[in-house]
């Protein structure tokens, strides 16, 4: 098999049994990448001959038996907003002041001293505050599946390099469904983690880094390493050595909430129900227990998110200079220009949302294990689009299904749970409680094991 197919597990085995070298390895990621990348647009500051010259020497240190960590050799990104040392962080936006970063984010330190090699960052709309590929920095990012529909964000480019087999490991960020909603509509799994399980600098509000990946086992094995500890984090958890050698959860006699509603924003598609309804069946099937889960967000909680949101951004923009102002994207402009007026009780009341909806979340899923949701109401939309609303005044209502979980600090791990008639891949989105990392992803696993949704061979790139 191609080294770049491998998962992250099979290539640490094969570099251990000398049946491979992480050098073969990244020669074949760095082939993929040159095939696919003119069509999809994931990567930014991509490094082949850096990369290769660390997969020499992680060569070296296998042919010794002495790997520099757990993750030696493997080929992995982050994302443009996660800081590594030397390099600017642009944000997605042509606003950027491009000053080098002095330090390694926690989440590329950690992977730089497994032995990750970083060969490049993946690519993100402006400020992460769009679902979408959209960027007034990065060249417009693309679907794998299909050329002329949108990854989602805003972990843009994470969830394209994932589909498209950029080597195994990615890391993204996500503050309302940034990992997820890539993921799913990509067809990868992709972890929101507890927040603070995964120390990120800065830390804000709803604000978590974690894995996206081609499968639960590869995703645990990497937040085994961006789980340690780091004291910038100041809202991090206490570090706990957790088993991440997940194995498939026993599904018997789990008790499962089944949620088809999000109270507000879109309604999910009839395709998107039947998949996750599909989903369901097959967790009643393993012996689990389903019962429906009311929808509990509900307009004004999410109005309050994000017009909080605004006056955010609209302070950010104030800052700029007016040209550094005109290079942002309209979309974002538009919408962070709206709060322009608001009183200081708006946005005390519209911040007053996020507890409203971290409680209502903890209430209706706290009697249940886990509980499954669609990832987002719809499959991939246009890659030219900004939002699947196109609205900048009502930018959010995809994210009814995930956003709350941010704020309830809850893990929730997206799946792939079938295609659409198109062949455009379907979420499933899973949530645990508080602190279950673990016992998600072992969930995510035992799914993964027992889903009757016909998967499909990973897209390839066009020829010719």
């Amino acid at each position: 098999m191609q080294p770049f197919r491998l998962s992250a597990l099979e290539l640490i085995s094969a570099y251990r049994a000398r049946d491979l070298s992480p050098v073969e390895a990244m020669a074949s990621v760095i082939g993929r990448v040159e095939a696919f990348e003119p069509h999809i647009s994931a990567t930014w500051l991509y490094a082949p001959e850096r990369a290769l010259a660390e997969a020499r020497a992680s060569e070296g240190r296998w042919q010794k038996g002495e790997p520099l960590g757990p993750l030696d050799g493997v080929p992995a990104t982050v994302k443009d907003n996660i800081a590594t040392r030397g390099d600017p962080i642009p944000l997605g936006t042509g606003a950027s002041d491009m000053t080098p970063a002095e330090a390694d984010a926690p989440p590329a330190a950690r992977l730089k001293e497994a032995g990750a090699i970083l060969f490049a960052k993946t690519t993100m709309p402006d400020y992460g505050m769009l679902s979408s590929g959209l960027s007034s920095f990065h060249p417009l990012a693309r679907n794998p599946w299909q050329l002329d529909r949108n990854p989602g964000g805003s972990s843009a480019g994470a969830g394209a390099a994932a589909a498209a087999l950029y080597g195994p490991l990615h890391v993204g960020t996500d503050i309302g469904g940034s990992i997820r909603l890539p993921a799913g509509w990509c067809g990868v799994v992709g972890l929101k983690p507890s927040a603070g399980r995964v120390p990120i600098d800065p830390p804000y509000i709803g604000r978590v880094a974690g894995p996206l990946a081609r499968d639960a086992a590869d995703a645990a094995l990497m937040m085994a390493t961006l789980s340690l500890p780091d004291a910038r984090d100041y809202t991090s958890l206490e570090y706990e050595n957790l088993d991440w050698a997940v194995k498939p959860a026993d599904l018997k006699a789990l008790r499962i909430g089944l949620m088809l509603e999000a109270g507000c924003g879109t309604p999910a598609s009839p395709e998107v129900l039947a998949a996750a309804t599909r989903a369901a069946r097959d967790f009643e099937a393993a012996g689990a227990h389903v019962e429906p889960l009311a929808p509990f967000l509900t307009q004004e909680m999410l109005d309050g998110l994000d017009h909080f949101w605004r006056m955010r951004a609209l302070i950010d923009l104030d800052a700029l200079s007016p040209e550094k102002r005109d290079a942002v994207l309209p979309f974002i402009r538009a919408w962070a220009e709206s709060a322009n007026g608001s009183s200081g009780e708006h946005v005390y009341r519209a911040f007053s949302q996020i507890p409203a909806m971290a409680k209502a979340a903890v209430a209706a899923t706290h009697r249940f294990d886990y509980v499954l949701s669609p990832t987002a109401p719809m499959t991939a939309f246009p890659a030219e689009w900004a939002s699947p609303s196109r609205d900048p005044l009502n930018p959010f209502p995809h994210i009814g299904f995930t956003v709350a979980f941010n704020m309830s600090e809850q893990p929730a791990a997206s799946v792939n749970c079938g295609f659409d008639a198109d062949g455009l891949p379907i979420g499933l989105q899973i949530i645990g409680r508080r602190f279950d990392d673990v016992g998600l992803l072992s969930v995510v696993m035992a799914y993964e094991a027992i889903r009757s949704a016909a998967m499909r061979p990973w897209p390839e790139p066009p020829t010719g």
